[in-house]
């Protein structure tokens, strides 16, 4: 049985070290692949509690740019870093384990872009970063393989409740709750709306506050909710873990305070999804909000009973939230 938790620790996750390392142990995971890991420090910390070895994909651009590591203590095959043109925010991360049962598995991470405010242009670019993901994995066709990590983007089908996502964005003390370095800018409407709309942000932030508005801007999020080619991968014959097993779901993982969208997935290969017996977000483990250690919510999913099994065991039940 392998346990994979995939998570955004928004921007390095310094000051909030000792409760990231509490709530991911508390999933007993065998991998973890955490995005926005930009602080080193803070990632030898979490490797050391976890008693794994990590493994960066190095930053796209300089110093400032971002990063991600998988962890793990299973024997290591390989590792690659695959640095594209196409991928903008940050290499996609290869690394090949060894499993207790012998068998092997690839694991890639990936971050993609954001820039909500440049609407169209940022749809085109994800979906470019997806075909270029999956003309990469093409050498993994045929194998146990799977991609997970912050797409920034929503499933084509599913809704992204606007009416949070602007209570968020409009009260600064839900953002305060995570504890973040002081230097993070917190996020503002300027974050998804193009230049030619910001005169509408007074109207905007008073939108939560009455119900008919709220309902009504959830309900019109096909014309604004962020996309990218995300239908690719199934296209591809890649398995969306969370939705397999929760058809019924939001699955929101982003923003954690306030739950909008789900943005954040762990994708796996037809020969591994055989195997998959448990999806789910976290919400909270070993005392810690996940609402309060990062503006992500962090996914799992378990490998090592077949997806028809009506039983999964007790520690399936048990520990995901």
């Amino acid at each position: 049985m392998t346990r994979v938790l995939s998570y955004n620790i928004l921007v390095g996750g310094t000051h909030r070290v000792e409760q990231l390392k509490r709530l991911i142990k508390s999933q007993q995971p065998d991998i973890v692949g955490l995005i926005e890991a930009i602080d080193e420090q803070v990632i030898r910390e979490i490797a050391d509690y976890l008693g794994m070895e990590y493994y960066l994909s190095g930053r796209a651009k300089d110093k400032q740019g971002w990063q991600g590591v998988i962890l793990s203590y299973l024997p290591v095959l390989y590792t690659k870093i695959h640095a594209s043109p196409i991928i903008t925010k940050q290499p996609l991360l290869e690394v090949g384990f060894e499993e207790p049962d012998g068998q092997h598995l690839a694991v890639f991470l990936a971050h993609l872009t954001a820039d909500f405010s440049q609407r169209r242009e940022a749809y085109c670019r994800r979906r470019r970063e997806i075909e270029e993901l999956l003309h990469i994995m093409d050498a993994r066709r045929g194998t146990r393989h799977m991609l997970m990590g912050d797409f920034n983007a929503i499933v084509s089908g599913e809704r992204l409740k606007g009416s949070s996502f602007l209570l968020y964005v409009t009260h600064p003390s839900l953002y305060d709750q995570l504890q973040a370095d002081p230097s993070i800018t917190r996020p503002d409407l300027d974050f998804v709306l193009p230049p030619s709309l910001r005169l509408l942000k007074p109207l905007l932030k008073s939108i939560p506050k009455h119900e008919i508005l709220a309902s009504l801007l959830d309900r019109a999020d096909a014309f604004y909710a962020p996309r990218g080619g995300i239908e690719l991968m199934s296209k591809s014959g890649y398995v969306d873990c969370f939705r397999l097993l929760n058809p019924d779901e939001g699955g929101y993982t982003w923003p954690a305070p306030l739950p909008a969208g789900r943005v954040d997935y762990i994708f796996a290969s037809p020969e591994l999804v055989q195997t998959l017996s448990a999806s789910a977000v976290v919400t909270e483990g070993d005392g810690v909000l996940a609402s309060n250690t990062s503006d992500h919510l962090p996914i799992l999913a378990e490998f090592g009973q077949p997806v028809l099994d009506d039983s999964p065991d007790e520690k399936s039940v048990t520990l995901v939230k």
